[in-house]
């Protein structure tokens, strides 16, 4: 191989880690994969939520309780919709969200409480370069966020 060859093929792998690298960040500022959610009250971690892409639209189900003593046999009880008397565990509890045109930000869909069965108008914000989400649930102009972990 020449000199000149070498040096294309040397900045054609350059370019590709680089590409790569950017590709990477970027996801990293998407609610898309893990997150571990905390306890209002306590402080501790609640569950492990998986976030996911399905043609643009997010949905979100609940992957483990991490509660010293949670039931991992619990189901939702108090939920009124197709999730009535579902395990917890693999509970959708996001759905339909979108991303906002231009922004970080997810919105339009709905996040479902399992612990009183309601839903709530849903915005997802990556913040932190991604290591974090704020996740806020509204009714009207009510409403509570809650600051999410990203699961390594």
């Amino acid at each position: 191989m020449t000199n000149q060859a070498l040096s294309l093929v040397k900045r054609a792998q350059a370019a590709l880690i680089l590409i790569a690298a950017c590709g990477a960040a970027s996801a990293q500022m998407s609610p898309v994969g893990s997150w571990h959610s905390i306890d209002d009250k306590t402080g501790e971690l609640k569950s492990l939520i998986v976030i996911a892409d399905n043609g643009g639209v997010l949905k979100g189900r609940i992957d483990k309780l991490l509660r010293k003593d949670a039931d991992q046999k619990a189901v939702c009880k108090e939920c009124s919709d197709d999730r009535k008397d579902k395990p917890l565990l693999g509970l959708e509890i996001i759905r339909g969200a979108k991303q906002v045109e231009g922004k970080e930000v997810w919105e339009g869909g709905k996040i479902l409480d399992p612990e009183n069965g309601k839903e709530y108008t849903l915005r997802l914000t990556p913040i932190e370069g991604g290591k974090k989400l704020e996740v806020r649930g509204s009714i009207a102009f009510f409403g509570r966020t809650q600051t999410w972990v990203r699961a390594m």
